[in-house]
């Protein structure tokens, strides 16, 4: 009686726990036939991706043990090689981008230009030309309208 007083009692009747995984199985009931293939199928697949990621490791620690002295002997070559590579690249990769830029351009100005040849109400270059020019007008009357008014106020005094 007093082993059971250490455990939390069930709300489930007497049979319950039993179908819950709560008898004298343990975790082992909950598993399924699935479950146990799947871990049985994984673990060696697992151990063999370990065992080569740790050949792998171990083949570019020698590759890296050998080659760091040839490095050092053929630096001096090595060195501007590399250099020389990597602003060829950088100079073919830089003409094809300015190519690019300048065909999108030019395709970009043909189409405004076809658009602007077909459309019926003219050329938009045009009208705001000549909407710059009304405004321009505009206020070139206003400016007149107040210097008169400025003119025949200062005569009046």
């Amino acid at each position: 009686m007093a082993d059971q007083a250490n455990y939390p009692q069930s709300n489930y009747p007497q049979g319950a726990d039993q179908h819950r995984g709560g008898g004298g199985g343990g975790m082992m009931k909950n598993i399924s036939g699935s479950q146990i293939m799947a871990v049985v199928t994984l673990f060696p697949l697992g151990g063999l991706l370990l065992l080569l990621a740790g050949i792998t490791l171990t083949g570019t620690l020698i590759g890296l043990a050998v080659a760091t002295p040839l490095f050092v002997i053929f630096s001096p070559v090595l060195i501007p090689a590399v250099l020389t590579l990597g602003l060829a690249v950088t100079g073919f990769l830089t003409s094809g981008a300015f190519g690019i830029t300048a065909l999108s351009s030019l395709s970009w100005i043909v189409n405004y230009l076809r658009q602007a040849g077909s459309s019926a109400g003219g050329d938009p270059i045009e009208m705001a030309k000549q909407r710059v020019q009304g405004t321009a007008g505009y206020v070139g009357q206003k400016v007149r309208d107040v210097g008169q008014k400025t003119q025949e106020t200062a005569g009046r005094a």
